[in-house]
């Protein structure tokens, strides 16, 4: 057998149970189990597997391959059977407690970098979860304070770990690194400090009482991409976002703008004056969240489009 035999026995399985891009997971999946890059699956695909491996680690390999099929089959994320997803070109770390980073909340981080090219600013990220528009900000905007928050701390475990690994990598770009909220740090962490903290936090229920344990006041900088669907609408969801991620990071409630009615009304005294606030919506959410920022006082409210055209994210100014 060959490798593209191999991988075509993985793609029409996945094929016939219906999951999307069969194609590209199979061979996705293959390369991870044969720890190989794409590249070297064209070149080596039509070669017999018993000419590139000995028989011990063929069998290792064959079989994490078929285990790693079997679970997307069940319609189990790709990038949980991977381990980690690409967000703003940085690899991050997601496994069932956090909502995969998508290629739509690029636009909120992409609007921040451009709105905030100067470091010396301080960002609240409200709903870190994976840590993915914090560590994100931190890396690329070398912001001199980033703050995450989550009630989650199961979530807050990954992003912590995501922001330290990809701080570590960017050689500590951007000024100190401090976490907080969790275990103690080996020495080599601490020579990548960065002012990156997450805290456990219900919104901005208790924030306050942190901020000033941290020797902190206001941000220049508020963003969140909050949970945004409807309550009714979980369960038409694709079996891969219905099974797989965390509720408590897709339930918007019954009418999907329950975390922003609060974001509304509590991130005042979070913000200094003139601060900016930036939440990412459902394509269908920018009126009413205006209206909620308007009567909650926010100015100079405008609405951002994504790659596709769509109403992706809301700003406005304290």
């Amino acid at each position: 057998m060959t490798l593209r035999q191999l991988y075509e026995e993985g793609r029409d399985i996945l094929s016939e149970s219906g999951v999307p891009d069969a194609k590209l997971d199979a061979r996705l999946l293959l390369c991870e189990a044969f720890g190989m890059t794409a590249a070297e699956y064209l070149m080596e695909g039509e070669r017999e597997l018993a000419e590139l491996y000995e028989n011990t680690a063929l069998s290792a390999m064959t079989e994490d391959y078929a285990n790693y099929i079997a679970l997307r089959r069940r319609r189990m994320p790709l990038q949980h059977i991977l381990g980690e997803t690409q967000f703003m070109g940085l690899p991050f770390a997601v496994n069932a407690n956090v909502l995969i980073p998508r290629q739509d909340t690029e636009t909120l981080v992409e609007q921040v970098l451009s709105d905030f090219p100067q470091p010396d600013v301080s960002i609240l990220d409200m709903c870190t979860g994976s840590g993915c528009i914090a560590a994100s900000l931190a890396v690329l905007g070398g912001y001199r304070e980033v703050v995450g928050a989550d009630i989650s701390m199961d979530a807050l475990y990954v992003a912590r770990e995501n922001a330290m690994r990809l701080l570590h990598d960017a050689g500590g770009r951007g000024g100190r690194q401090d976490f907080s909220g969790g275990s103690a740090f080996s020495a080599d962490e601490e020579q990548y400090r960065q002012q990156v903290r997450f805290v456990q936090t219900d919104l901005f229920s208790g924030l306050y009482d942190i901020m000033g344990e941290l020797g902190m006041e206001q941000f220049d900088v508020i963003v969140s991409n909050p949970p945004y669907i409807r309550s009714e609408e979980i369960g038409t969801l694709l079996p891969e976002v219905r099974d797989f991620e965390p509720r408590i990071a897709l339930d918007g409630s019954e009418d999907g703008l329950h975390f922003y009615r609060r974001i509304a009304k509590e991130a005042g005294p979070y913000l200094r004056e003139g601060g900016s606030l930036y939440l990412e919506i459902g394509a269908d959410e920018a009126v009413a969240v205006c209206e909620l920022l308007k009567d909650a006082g926010f100015q100079d409210i405008n609405v951002i489009r994504d790659l596709a055209g769509k109403d992706r994210v809301v700003t406005a100014k304290k």
